[in-house]
């Protein structure tokens, strides 16, 4: 078995990381020069820079065993925090290391501004979302889930909507209510204290997986062909032909819209979300409350404090922030942040189609497709999460393990 994998995002490389420990002869086919896709470092007026920010979960477990499988120390290179819920206006929810779910249930009792009856209301309808083990009877939208439990207070408006926004990049009344729950149920309602703590990274994306990835597939026989863009992929009765080689089997691990051209079967087609990422330079001694902070202001939305007075300033979502300028949008992020001095460089990094849209039902297809050599993988096939670094590594060791399983594949 000789396998490609077209894509070299998270997902291609956990795919192509997977299949090269299982001894599967792999080529990982990337069009840039470099691994990591959408979540990478670049090199920016000097800095070098994540092309935007990715917030990390203790429940994010596939992501820390790639990252060990390729000599990668997650405790290292992650600072891990019970995670805070930070904002300007004074909200502060910590959760304590206590054992789960003493750590959720303190927190949120110890949530400042917020009165007791609305805390209990919340603790009990949380339990209740337990006990249906986070399934809903019908897919809604955020907004209509809360508002039905009637989560409209302050909790609603300091937790709910923004790690709705966090986690699913698009706005709550936009967004898909189950969709929601699973990420509920993974971190804040798992069993698992370390789930819930926040992965602070010590370094930039790349030092994270891709370059890490780099050297070890180089080093285990992978073949990287870099700056080759796959444009088809040709079916004969007895292997795939891929860029001019043969090929037996293949994982098409890029975003849904080049996916879908590479194989038109799939028959998805996605809205898609912005992304921008405004990065804030200030002095080397400023810092923020918690790294993970709540900015205030009309377009403020999550602040990531990188150290050394870097600041990254996430906004997600369509929303009036895209029609700012540069400048603007590094005014109004500043706002929105407990600073006293004026940052003394700044950046914005801008994505037009960052994310596909998680809006209630939408058809999110699997990793097989009609053909048993083509597989698919991708945060978009991953459909208890959202588009998540996490989502995108699952998705790519399954389609591995399912081609590993299955060595012997059959031509259609």
């Amino acid at each position: 078995m000789k396998v490609a994998v077209i894509g070299g995002g998270w997902a291609g490389i956990a795919a192509a990381v997977e299949l090269t420990a299982a001894g599967i002869p792999t080529t990982l086919f990337e069009a840039g020069r470099a691994l990591g896709g959408r979540a990478r470092s670049t090199m920016i007026d000097g800095r070098t820079l994540d092309n935007g920010q990715h917030i990390l979960l203790g429940a994010y477990r596939e992501i820390l065993t790639v990252m060990r499988q390729v000599g990668a120390d997650p405790d290292q290179l992650l600072e891990r925090r019970p995670l805070q819920i930070v904002d300007a206006t004074g909200f502060r929810m910590a959760l304590p290391a206590w054992p789960a779910p003493l750590n959720v249930a303190w927190g949120l009792l110890g949530a400042s501004g917020v009165g007791w009856p609305e805390k209990l209301r919340t603790a009990w309808w949380m339990q209740g979302v337990k006990v249906r083990r986070f399934k809903l009877n019908t897919d809604t939208t955020v907004d209509e889930w809360l508002d039905a439990a009637g989560q409209q207070g302050e909790l609603r408006r300091h937790l709910w909507d923004p790690l709705c926004l966090a986690a699913l990049n698009i706005p709550a009344e936009r967004a898909s209510a189950q969709v929601f729950a699973n990420v509920l149920r993974d971190s804040l309602g798992s069993a698992r204290r370390e789930d819930t703590d926040l992965l602070v990274p010590r370094v930039d994306l790349g030092r994270l997986l891709p370059e890490p990835a780099t050297r070890w597939l180089t080093a285990h026989g992978a073949m990287l062909r870099f700056g080759v863009r796959v444009d088809q992929i040709v079916t004969n009765t007895d292997h795939l032909e891929i860029a001019g080689e043969q090929f037996t089997a293949a994982i098409i691990a890029t975003a849904p819209q080049h996916a879908a051209k590479l194989w038109p079967g799939m028959q998805a087609s996605y809205d898609y979300e912005p992304i921008a990422t405004v990065y804030l330079q200030f002095g080397p001694d400023f810092r923020l409350p918690f790294p993970l902070f709540k900015q205030s202001g009309t377009h403020g939305q999550w602040a990531v404090d990188r150290g050394n007075g870097l600041i990254g300033c996430v906004l997600s979502g369509s929303g009036d922030w895209e029609a700012l300028a540069d400048d603007e949008l590094a005014a109004a992020m500043q706002g929105g942040l407990p600073a006293t001095e004026a940052p003394r460089w700044h950046k914005v990094i801008r994505e037009k189609r960052a994310t596909f849209s998680c809006r209630p039902g939408i058809a999110r297809p699997g990793c097989v497709t009609s053909d048993p050599r083509i597989l698919l993988a991708g945060d978009y096939t991953w459909a208890d999460y959202p588009a998540t670094l996490e989502g995108a590594v699952r998705s790519g060791r399954r389609a591995a393990h399912l081609l590993a399983q299955n060595r012997h594949i059959p031509a259609p």
